[in-house]
């Protein structure tokens, strides 16, 4: 039987200070509504929500199905608020920006800011049928290494990382979302439940949570600059455990884009997690040196030098 599915809030329903307008993403575990503050100002909000859990009274209010599922939803319910209350501290201009979170409707409720643009995964469909520019992949994820910088700093892991959480402004710059995955503090948390997407995923999550680290992330990272290339994820990390029939990139696609390029991709999916690059920093070093001198100038001052300099401390 499939999951029973909730049904959105509607056009005009009244959330507190904010007005829903639409469903505009989301699944599985929330749903994100484009909604408007009182002086007209767009929000995106999103609903803790998770499917197979819950129903939606006429009222708004959402009751677990079951008291079977109710401890469940309401586990996740303290997880989500804790997700609101972690980002809500955290300002960075390559992570989603948290203004508020609250709860009503027996639920829980985040409140960001509303960004034009659209995900990476829907790039990466647009662009189906021809190759998605190798200067286009670098700035980005140049760029979206120093939220996860951020995030690491926090003393946090993400443990999402795919392209449909790498949201992309009219500016063309990244923008880290959905954080639902990340409640793993580095010191380690025995409560950590594993959460993933399989092929984004590294192998560790699966069953070695003792191996938790930024090395996680980065084989997320790896695999979402891999499905830029071949336009799919790679296979899941536990297939390729019991049998790798992952072709490295450099040879797949040795045609399309430089074997520099195409070997940190490969460093980066390492099944080993002591076998990729274990900080954010040594990636960012290694795409910006793929960076030609030419275009350079093109990539902040500011990237260059706090980069530059912090590597330099810790050599």
């Amino acid at each position: 039987m499939a999951a029973q599915i909730p049904d959105p809030l509607p056009t005009g329903f009244r959330l507190g200070e904010y007005t829903i307008d639409r469903r505009i993403g989301g699944g599985g575990f929330s749903l994100v509504y484009l909604a408007f503050e009182q002086d007209g100002q767009p929000v995106a909000i999103k609903e803790y929500l998770p499917d197979g859990m819950v129903a939606r009274a006429e009222n708004g209010a959402v009751k677990p199905i079951s008291e079977e599922k109710e401890k469940t939803f309401r586990q996740g319910m303290r997880y989500f608020f804790d997700e609101g209350r972690t980002l809500a501290n955290i300002r960075h201009p390559n992570v989603v920006e948290v203004t508020n979170f609250f709860r009503a409707n027996e639920t829980v409720y985040m409140v960001m800011r509303y960004e034009r643009g659209k995900t990476l995964q829907r790039h990466i469909y647009d662009m189906r049928e021809e190759a998605m520019r190798e200067g286009f992949i670098r700035g980005v994820f140049i760029q979206l290494l120093n939220g996860l910088r951020e995030i690491h700093a926090q003393r946090l892991l993400h443990f999402d990382i795919k392209p449909s959480n790498i949201y992309i402004r009219q500016d063309a710059s990244p923008l880290l979302i959905d954080f639902g995955a990340a409640r793993q503090a580095l010191l380690g948390d025995q409560k950590y439940v594993p959460m993933y997407t399989p092929g984004f995923a590294a192998p560790e999550q699966y069953n070695q949570k003792d191996r938790l680290g930024p090395w996680t992330d980065i084989y997320g990272i790896g695999a979402s600059m891999y499905a830029c290339v071949a336009k799919k994820p790679p296979p899941p990390a536990n297939e390729r455990v019991v049998e790798d029939k992952l072709v490295p990139a450099a040879k797949e696609f040795a045609d399309a884009y430089s074997p520099e390029f195409l070997d940190l991709i490969d460093s980066l999916l390492r099944l080993s997690y002591t076998d990729r690059p274990q900080s954010v920093f040594s990636v960012q070093k290694r795409l910006i040196e793929l960076v030609p001198a030419h275009a350079k100038a093109a990539v902040k001052p500011t990237l260059m030098d706090v980069i530059k300099n912090r590597l330099s401390k810790a050599l």
